[in-house]
């Protein structure tokens, strides 16, 4: 273990301004005191995170798009391993400093410039939001409702809404029911996640023992084979290894919003190890149900919501999934997908919003999404949902990267994060670093043609521009990074502000952390 040098100030010693007053506090960095979280608790956390519906659809979609069982296993496994990395040098800022995510992107983006890259991860966390509550709706509209009510009128699609009446209505009362899970308080969503894994595990449990008894074998279950020819596979396996990438995505941003209440670098890296471990285990599950509803039904069916109306008439089963999915979904989104947002327009404005109001703007801001045109289809969730934000999201990881590994050899001046002076080492000009958000322009610009034709708005377009839409989390990572280094060193932008800022910093402070 290698000690913080003299430039790195604890977080017990430093005037956080207004930066870090911004939000009630909650943006100050983390004391060594409040360093809890071991490796195992690390690796929960990401069992909580990886036991969810998504999730599991996700799994399900890879075998409706024409995959085999163990190619969509292949493909999530890999998918795991690629986004551990970024996701492991992210949070290694947040164990050292105790920093929160949206005061780490100061150091690349600016004091006042960071604000952006935390609206684009607070817009893709509204996104979630809605595909969540959407998920709510449809145990409700599946699951809770009589099946003649499957057959109203008002559960007919209206062609200008893209769905009925009555599963919007199903949308608007669960997400009625997490707000008033909000305005509880965080202490009841603690107090409740503790369950949602467990219940939700047991579900798709349940599931797996039904689609193996009702297959006939293990065997029978995974007979279903791959529909892609090798041409057609790989342009299936890259976007969808981006799309699996993308699920994580937002999460490689703000790790260190968990990462920083960690024991030490060992902690936090063994823990995110659980990542890869855990999310396969899940999806095996998924990929296994669904390949079985091939051989049983005849059909794909990928929504285990779905699924679990399909084979069960009894109100009694029903009510009790009903129970475990609805848990599931709220103990994940509002600690997910409501937090990021929250916390956004709390540091932008704190005295016109709360955390209640917050979590208000952004369940409405989630119905603009419109989840259910998102989660119409395996294609639609992939291709268009994960692979379009992880175009945007992956430039911000490249430039936050290259910032603090690359130029700034892993160290930052805490003080310098929450200084608004114009003298500052993350000041730039006028609180914004200009080369970052031209890196950002430079790694999302190429995949913008790809994502218009994806989403029907232009008709004909290169068809290497479809390519490289297809991988566009690994090409934005790439192009941001390179343009930011290029730009910074030719610019001498990177590293002036933070030498000058090292050289006048004459204090000796106390450790922050022994862990890195």
């Amino acid at each position: 273990m290698t000690s913080i040098s003299s430039m790195e100030t604890d977080s017990n010693f430093i005037d956080t301004g207004d930066l870090g007053r911004r939000g009630g506090g909650g943006l100050c960095p983390v004391s060594v005191a409040e360093r809890t979280l071991s490796g195992w608790d690390m690796a929960g956390l990401w069992i909580a995170l990886v036991t969810n519906v998504p999730n599991y659809y996700l799994a399900g979609s890879l075998v409706d798009l024409g995959m085999s069982w163990w190619q969509g296993i292949a493909t999530i496994f890999l998918g795991n391993l690629v986004i551990v990395a970024p996701i492991c040098l992210t949070a290694h800022a947040g164990v050292r400093y105790g920093v929160h995510f949206s005061v780490q992107l100061r150091a690349a983006f600016g004091v006042r410039g960071a604000f952006v890259p935390a609206l684009l991860r607070a817009v893709v966390a509204c996104g979630w939001c809605g595909i969540e509550s959407w998920i709510g709706g449809q145990s409700i509209f599946l699951l809770l409702l009589p099946r003649s009510a499957a057959s109203s009128p008002l559960a007919q699609p209206l062609s200008w809404l893209g769905t009925s009446p009555l599963e919007l209505g199903c949308f608007l009362l669960f997400s009625v029911l997490q707000l008033a899970v909000v305005w509880k308080g965080m202490g009841a969503i603690n107090a409740l996640s503790r369950f949602s894994a467990p219940i939700l595990i047991l579900l798709v449990a349940t599931l797996f023992a039904w689609a193996y008894a009702a297959a006939g074998s293990f065997g029978d279950m995974l007979s279903t084979p791959s529909r892609l020819s090798p041409s057609q596979f790989w342009p299936v396996f890259f976007s969808s290894l981006t799309g699996c990438v993308g699920t994580w995505a937002s999460l490689a941003l703000n790790i260190s919003d968990f990462a920083r209440f960690a024991c030490s670098q060992a902690d936090q890296v063994f823990g995110q190890m659980g990542l890869p471990i855990f999310q396969t285990a899940f999806t095996f599950a998924g990929l296994a149900i669904t390949s079985a509803t091939v051989v049983i039904f005849g059909r794909t069916i990928s929504n285990p919501i779905e699924l679990l109306s399909t084979i069960n008439s009894n109100f009694f089963v029903s009510a009790i999934a009903f129970f475990g999915i609805a848990l599931a979904t709220i103990t994940t989104n509002i600690p997910a997908n409501f937090v990021a947002p929250v916390t956004m327009l709390l540091s932008l404005c704190p005295s016109a919003f709360s955390f209640a109001t917050g979590s208000l703007l952004t369940a409405a801001i989630s119905f603009a999404f419109q989840p259910w045109k998102l989660m119409g289809s395996s294609d639609s969730f992939v291709y268009t949902w994960l692979v379009g934000y992880s175009a945007v999201l992956g430039p911000i990881t490249g430039i936050m990267l290259t910032d603090y590994y690359v130029l700034r050899r892993a160290r930052l001046d805490v003080s310098g994060l929450y200084s608004d002076n114009e003298h500052g080492p993350y000041y730039y000009t006028g609180g914004y670093n200009v080369v970052a958000f031209v890196a950002l322009a430079a790694g999302v610009a190429p995949a913008v043609p790809g994502f218009l034709h994806k989403v029907g708005a232009v008709g004909v377009t290169w068809e290497m521009f479809d390519v490289v839409y297809g991988s566009a989390w690994f090409f934005g990572v790439s192009i941001a990074s390179l343009v930011y280094w290029a730009l910074s060193r030719c610019c001498g932008w990177a590293g002036r502000r933070q030498r000058h800022r090292e050289a006048s910093s004459t204090r000796t402070e106390p450790l922050l952390c022994t862990g890195d």
